[in-house]
Protein backbone atom coordinates (compact mmCIF):
# COMPACT_ATOMS: atom_id res chain seq x y z
CA UNK A 1 0.00 0.00 0.00
CA UNK A 2 1.24 3.48 -0.75
CA UNK A 3 1.34 5.96 1.47
CA UNK A 4 2.65 9.58 2.06
CA UNK A 5 4.36 11.70 4.98
CA UNK A 6 4.03 15.17 5.57
CA UNK A 7 6.59 17.28 3.22
CA UNK A 8 7.08 19.63 6.21
CA UNK A 9 5.00 21.00 9.72
CA UNK A 10 1.64 21.60 9.59
CA UNK A 11 -1.12 23.26 12.02
CA UNK A 12 -4.77 23.60 12.41
CA UNK A 13 -7.12 25.30 14.86
CA UNK A 14 -10.79 25.23 15.13
CA UNK A 15 -12.86 26.33 18.13
CA UNK A 16 -15.78 24.53 19.40
CA UNK A 17 -18.41 25.39 22.50
CA UNK A 18 -15.91 27.76 23.36
CA UNK A 19 -13.04 25.03 23.57
CA UNK A 20 -9.72 25.84 21.55
CA UNK A 21 -8.36 22.73 19.85
CA UNK A 22 -4.74 23.27 18.03
CA UNK A 23 -3.59 20.30 16.02
CA UNK A 24 0.10 20.20 14.81
CA UNK A 25 1.70 17.93 12.90
CA UNK A 26 4.99 16.43 12.01
CA UNK A 27 6.71 13.55 10.01
CA UNK A 28 8.95 11.49 11.93
CA UNK A 29 10.85 8.75 11.60
CA UNK A 30 11.16 6.93 14.67
CA UNK A 31 8.68 6.53 17.61
CA UNK A 32 11.25 8.25 19.97
CA UNK A 33 11.13 11.00 16.95
CA UNK A 34 7.38 11.31 17.79
CA UNK A 35 7.53 11.98 21.38
CA UNK A 36 10.37 14.17 20.90
CA UNK A 37 7.72 16.60 19.10
CA UNK A 38 5.61 15.90 21.84
CA UNK A 39 7.85 17.01 24.31
CA UNK A 40 8.19 20.17 22.31
CA UNK A 41 4.94 21.19 21.51
CA UNK A 42 3.07 20.36 23.95
CA UNK A 43 1.69 23.43 26.68
CA UNK A 44 1.81 23.21 30.08
CA UNK A 45 -0.85 25.84 30.29
CA UNK A 46 -3.40 23.89 28.32
CA UNK A 47 -6.19 21.47 29.80
CA UNK A 48 -4.89 18.68 27.55
CA UNK A 49 -2.06 17.71 25.33
CA UNK A 50 -3.94 14.69 22.97
CA UNK A 51 -1.36 12.60 20.53
CA UNK A 52 -1.17 9.76 18.52
CA UNK A 53 1.72 8.62 15.81
CA UNK A 54 2.06 5.93 13.75
CA UNK A 55 5.03 4.74 12.09
CA UNK A 56 5.24 1.86 10.46
CA UNK A 57 3.59 -1.20 12.29
CA UNK A 58 4.21 0.81 15.18
CA UNK A 59 1.98 3.16 16.65
CA UNK A 60 0.49 4.55 19.97
CA UNK A 61 -1.94 7.63 21.59
CA UNK A 62 -3.17 9.31 24.23
CA UNK A 63 -5.86 10.70 25.54
CA UNK A 64 -4.30 12.81 28.22
CA UNK A 65 -7.02 13.02 30.74
CA UNK A 66 -9.93 13.08 28.40
CA UNK A 67 -12.47 10.29 28.71
CA UNK A 68 -10.94 6.81 27.33
CA UNK A 69 -11.16 6.39 23.48
CA UNK A 70 -12.26 10.26 23.18
CA UNK A 71 -9.23 11.76 22.03
CA UNK A 72 -6.05 9.55 20.94
CA UNK A 73 -7.59 7.14 19.32
CA UNK A 74 -9.46 9.87 16.51
CA UNK A 75 -6.43 11.16 16.29
CA UNK A 76 -4.73 7.97 15.25
CA UNK A 77 -7.96 7.17 12.65
CA UNK A 78 -7.46 10.47 11.20
CA UNK A 79 -3.81 9.66 10.45
CA UNK A 80 -4.44 6.24 9.21
CA UNK A 81 -7.51 7.64 7.61
CA UNK A 82 -6.01 10.27 5.38
CA UNK A 83 -3.47 7.64 4.10
CA UNK A 84 -0.06 8.77 6.31
CA UNK A 85 2.67 7.18 7.88
CA UNK A 86 5.36 8.65 10.02
CA UNK A 87 3.75 11.14 11.27
CA UNK A 88 2.95 12.59 14.83
CA UNK A 89 0.02 14.90 15.71
CA UNK A 90 -0.44 16.73 18.67
CA UNK A 91 -3.96 18.13 19.54
CA UNK A 92 -3.63 21.08 22.37
CA UNK A 93 -7.11 21.47 23.81
CA UNK A 94 -7.79 24.64 25.67
CA UNK A 95 -10.82 24.23 27.70
CA UNK A 96 -13.72 27.03 27.20
CA UNK A 97 -16.43 25.73 30.23
CA UNK A 98 -18.82 23.96 28.32
CA UNK A 99 -18.64 19.71 28.48
CA UNK A 100 -19.37 18.38 24.87
CA UNK A 101 -19.36 15.01 25.78
CA UNK A 102 -17.99 11.57 24.21
CA UNK A 103 -19.07 12.17 20.92
CA UNK A 104 -18.43 15.79 20.85
CA UNK A 105 -14.65 15.32 22.18
CA UNK A 106 -14.32 12.39 19.61
CA UNK A 107 -15.42 14.75 16.80
CA UNK A 108 -13.53 17.38 17.62
CA UNK A 109 -10.57 15.59 18.20
CA UNK A 110 -10.76 13.43 15.53
CA UNK A 111 -12.01 16.35 13.05
CA UNK A 112 -9.22 18.99 13.77
CA UNK A 113 -6.45 16.30 13.50
CA UNK A 114 -7.95 15.18 10.04
CA UNK A 115 -8.52 18.78 9.13
CA UNK A 116 -4.75 19.64 9.85
CA UNK A 117 -3.32 16.56 7.75
CA UNK A 118 -5.89 17.44 4.72
CA UNK A 119 -4.24 20.59 4.37
CA UNK A 120 -0.68 19.41 4.63
CA UNK A 121 1.61 19.45 2.30
CA UNK A 122 2.02 15.78 1.91
CA UNK A 123 5.23 13.67 0.27
CA UNK A 124 4.99 10.26 -0.82
CA UNK A 125 7.06 7.36 0.75
CA UNK A 126 9.11 5.31 -1.36
CA UNK A 127 10.55 2.07 -0.76
CA UNK A 128 14.32 1.61 -1.98
CA UNK A 129 16.62 -1.55 -2.63
CA UNK A 130 20.28 -1.99 -2.99
CA UNK A 131 21.34 -3.72 -6.05
CA UNK A 132 25.28 -5.31 -7.16
CA UNK A 133 25.85 -5.35 -11.03
CA UNK A 134 28.67 -6.82 -12.27
CA UNK A 135 29.15 -6.25 -16.20
CA UNK A 136 31.44 -6.70 -19.10
CA UNK A 137 33.05 -3.03 -20.34
CA UNK A 138 31.38 -3.51 -23.73
CA UNK A 139 27.98 -2.91 -21.55
CA UNK A 140 28.65 0.33 -19.71
CA UNK A 141 26.56 2.38 -22.06
CA UNK A 142 23.22 0.41 -21.82
CA UNK A 143 23.87 0.18 -18.23
CA UNK A 144 24.28 3.75 -17.72
CA UNK A 145 21.37 4.30 -19.67
CA UNK A 146 19.62 1.94 -18.02
CA UNK A 147 19.99 3.16 -14.54
CA UNK A 148 19.21 6.90 -15.65
CA UNK A 149 15.47 5.87 -16.99
CA UNK A 150 15.31 4.02 -13.58
CA UNK A 151 16.22 6.63 -11.02
CA UNK A 152 19.10 4.58 -10.04
CA UNK A 153 21.81 5.98 -7.58
CA UNK A 154 25.39 4.54 -7.51
CA UNK A 155 26.72 4.57 -4.33
CA UNK A 156 29.50 2.64 -5.09
CA UNK A 157 31.64 1.73 -7.88
CA UNK A 158 35.22 0.13 -8.72
CA UNK A 159 36.56 -1.91 -12.16
CA UNK A 160 38.47 -4.53 -12.70
CA UNK A 161 39.66 -7.10 -15.13
CA UNK A 162 36.51 -8.74 -15.96
CA UNK A 163 34.79 -5.18 -16.01
CA UNK A 164 32.60 -3.07 -13.67
CA UNK A 165 30.79 -3.98 -10.26
CA UNK A 166 28.15 -0.97 -9.36
CA UNK A 167 26.21 -0.98 -5.64
CA UNK A 168 22.97 1.01 -6.42
CA UNK A 169 20.00 2.38 -4.63
CA UNK A 170 16.88 2.61 -6.32
CA UNK A 171 13.09 2.64 -5.79
CA UNK A 172 11.83 -1.45 -5.09
CA UNK A 173 9.28 -0.59 -7.45
CA UNK A 174 12.00 -0.32 -10.63
CA UNK A 175 14.17 -3.13 -9.57
CA UNK A 176 12.49 -5.47 -11.71
CA UNK A 177 12.03 -3.94 -14.67
CA UNK A 178 15.44 -2.61 -14.63
CA UNK A 179 16.64 -6.26 -14.45
CA UNK A 180 14.72 -7.01 -17.46
CA UNK A 181 16.04 -4.04 -19.59
CA UNK A 182 19.62 -5.04 -18.72
CA UNK A 183 18.96 -8.54 -19.25
CA UNK A 184 17.73 -7.61 -22.73
CA UNK A 185 20.33 -5.30 -23.70
CA UNK A 186 22.97 -7.30 -22.31
CA UNK A 187 21.57 -10.97 -23.51
CA UNK A 188 22.17 -12.01 -19.64
CA UNK A 189 25.91 -10.85 -19.30
CA UNK A 190 24.83 -8.41 -16.28
CA UNK A 191 24.79 -10.05 -12.90
CA UNK A 192 22.31 -8.80 -10.71
CA UNK A 193 22.34 -9.40 -6.72
CA UNK A 194 20.45 -7.72 -4.32
CA UNK A 195 21.91 -6.95 -0.79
Amino acid sequence: MNSDTLADRARHEIEVKHSRFLALAAPVQTPEQALAFLAEVATADATHNCWAYRVGGLYRSSDDGEPAGTAGRPILAAIDGQGFDRVMVVVTRWYGGIKLGAGGLVRAYGGCAAECLRTAAREPLVEYCELNLSYPFDHTGAVHAALAQHGAEKLDERFDAAGAHLHLRLPAAHADALQVQLRDASRDQVRIKPV
